[in-house]
């Protein structure tokens, strides 16, 4: 490998397919969506939830908010963008983000997005920005706080939670998104172009290029947690290595944390638990800015 080429560029076929798709790295990735079934089917029975609320004209431009019980003060938000390559999956299935969090005090907001390969990831992307543009704009119609906002995000979520940070948004907005948690992103997606999933993505060289967050510097820079698996393919952990990297580069101060034998889809198990790192991190977010809201 000369000094200027990514690493993956002496990959076999079968090697680069193995550390750039989790689910050729993990064929019992099913599994781990079962295992969350129950909380999920909980969280959708129990909660009180605003569905399908449209922030666009495309059919996918939709979110569910599922509202803090009211306590005299705006709650705190939270948006979670789920993950499936860009192209697949849906916010029904992650209702359980809800469970753990609303009950806490915090009003989540669970976003829909475009998907290949029926829209590009120049219109995955933007359907993201838009949905925070829109909970920015209207979530305190659901008496929650405009000013106190988190995210999370999976997988593509956490890209997509890399490109909200990095669009350039208007000096009144910069100061809302107080804390975000990027879980097993994919920063840079040149690499998924040599995967079978491209077959769905359509990536070009130029589209990969212009929606690598990984190079761009961020416009909004809330408290941040960077979140992988130990047991993921190391290529896909040197992602999070490198977007943390690049952070600190721009005098960022995010926290790393490699979840000693977390995969790639078991890894959202951190969800059910209110003493995992995923939920604590939140919940200090949040914390921290009722404190500096004070």
């Amino acid at each position: 490998m000369q000094a200027n080429e990514p690493i993956w560029s002496n990959l076999t076929p079968e090697e680069h397919e193995f550390q750039y798709n989790p689910q050729r790295a993990f064929p019992d990735f099913e599994t781990a969506r079962l295992t969350r079934q129950p909380a999920n089917d909980a969280a959708r029975a129990d909660l009180e939830v605003s569905a399908d609320i449209a922030y666009g004209d495309h059919p996918l431009r939709k979110l569910d908010i599922y509202p803090a019980a009211p306590s005299g003060t705006p709650a705190p938000v939270h948006i979670f963008l789920h993950g499936g390559y860009w192209r697949a999956q849906d916010k029904a299935n992650y209702a359980f983000t809800a469970g753990i969090l609303v009950p806490r005090g915090i009003t989540t907001v669970i976003v829909n997005y475009e998907l290949c390969p029926d829209s590009t990831l120049d219109g995955v992307v933007d359907s993201a920005i838009a949905a925070t543009r829109w909970i920015f704009a209207n979530i305190q119609d659901y008496g929650s706080d405009p000013n106190h906002i988190t995210l999370s995000g999976h997988s593509a979520g956490a890209h997509l939670g890399a490109a909200i940070m990095a669009h350039d948004w208007p000096a009144a907005d910069r100061d809302r998104l107080r804390g975000a948690v990027l879980t097993s992103g994919i920063y840079d997606p040149a690499p998924a172009m040599g995967t079978s999933v491209n077959q769905q993505l359509n990536l070009s060289r130029e589209l990969a290029l212009r929606h690598n967050v990984e190079a761009r510097p961020a416009v909004l820079k809330p408290d941040l947690a960077i979140v992988v698996g130990g047991r993921e393919p190391w290529q896909w952990v040197d992602q999070s290595f490198r977007y943390y990297r690049n952070r600190r580069m721009q005098e960022m101060e995010p926290a790393l944390h490699v979840l000693p034998g977390r995969n790639h889809f078991d890894i959202l198990d951190e969800y059910l638990d209110a003493d995992s790192i995923t939920v604590r991190t939140i919940l200090q977010h949040c914390a921290r800015n009722e404190e500096t809201n004070r």
